[in-house]
């Protein structure tokens, strides 16, 4: 039985215009089986199974052991057979190859190599951090693989719903749907990589539902990888340098911080007359142009209808930013978003 991500897959490969036999050909899968799940008006259910006891839980102890003893340096699977076949081990390769992985110290930083994509293809999504604590400030971005295309939404979470409600506002924003967007691995869009077995990963359930009702193909990127989505993550420091610096300083002289209220009624105004104006070091073109002139009439369209969702809000306000708005009336506010405007 396939489960729902591959069901959802299925779905959204249709639905981008792939006939039956080039889906069958491209999850390996046969044509009954995808003409079965098309027909399937819900996604298939399943329990999850404990882990069952193996050949090499016995041995498990040894094993780490002997990988300790052998940092930095790393003893090869094959090498660690021939020791545990003296012992007693019965079992296969490929189970002690999956547990050694687990133990295998992330690899160096690969030299960086830009990835492009075709029009209407790909976006990067991702949460950057500005705040933690009790006033906590994140940000909710997009960008486009080949315009540069950016997208800001504030929050004060980073929570599944959150990630959902921010989708139907970017998409809205966007009048189209790329046909793939590339993650990180998030709790809020992936509950377990590789979770059913390499490359079937198990996502949240919230966020494939959203991800089918838009047809597009949710993508991770690999682990120790974040570069992978290098467009998205060079656009936080920009945002971080260009937008938030400027404005967290000027309401800091006053005494203010930055709530998501203030960032997202500035951040539109530095999204339209700034980041997708200036001219992209790497394409020569502003994003708006590209976007405008290219992408988007490559974008899938529009689901008929999406469910009503209602706008991010930001949490009551802390004793702290109750004390400034007390301290500080509205015109202080209003004074210090005119400067920063200007």
């Amino acid at each position: 039985m396939l489960h729902k991500e591959e069901w959802m897959e299925i779905h959204v490969l249709k639905a981008q215009g792939l006939s039956e036999r080039r889906i069958a050909k491209q999850l390996g899968i046969s044509r009954n089986t995808v003409a079965r799940y098309l027909d399937a008006p819900e996604a298939p259910r399943y329990k999850l199974r404990e882990a069952r006891p193996t050949k090499l839980d016995p041995f498990k102890a040894y094993i780490e052991q002997r990988i300790a003893e052998a940092r930095p340096d790393w003893i090869p699977a094959p090498a660690m057979l021939r020791e545990l076949r003296g012992l007693g081990y019965g079992g296969q390769v490929r189970q002690l190859q999956d547990f050694m992985r687990l133990h295998k110290a992330a690899p160096k930083p690969d030299p960086v190599v830009r990835f492009e994509t075709a029009p209407g293809q790909q976006m990067q999504c991702d949460f950057v951090v500005f705040r933690r604590g009790r006033d906590p400030l994140y940000a909710f971005t997009a960008t486009l693989g080949y315009s540069r295309w950016r997208w800001v939404r504030f929050t004060s979470d980073e929570t599944a719903a959150t990630l959902v409600a921010c989708h139907h506002a970017l998409f809205d924003a966007l009048g189209g749907v790329p046909k793939e967007v590339l993650y990180d691995n998030a709790k809020s869009v992936v509950i377990k990589r590789d979770g059913y077995g390499e490359g079937q990963h198990r996502w949240n359930d919230d966020f494939l539902d959203m991800a089918k009702l838009y047809g597009f193909m949710p993508r991770l990127c690999r682990p120790y990888r974040a570069r992978t989505k290098g467009k998205v993550e060079r656009f936080h420091r920009y945002l971080r340098g260009n937008f938030y610096v400027p404005l967290d300083s000027r309401m800091k002289a006053s005494g203010l911080i930055v709530d998501v209220a203030t960032a997202n009624a500035e951040v539109g105004k530095w999204l339209r007359d700034v980041a997708n104006r200036r001219v992209h070091p790497l394409t020569g073109h502003a994003p708006k142009t590209l976007f405008e002139h290219t992408e988007k009439a490559l974008l899938q369209p529009l689901p008929d209808y999406v469910p009503r969702c209602e706008p991010i809000q930001p949490t009551a306000p802390s004793a702290r930013q109750r004390h400034h708005s007390f301290q500080h009336p509205l015109s202080v506010y209003q004074q210090i978003l005119t400067e920063v405007a200007a």
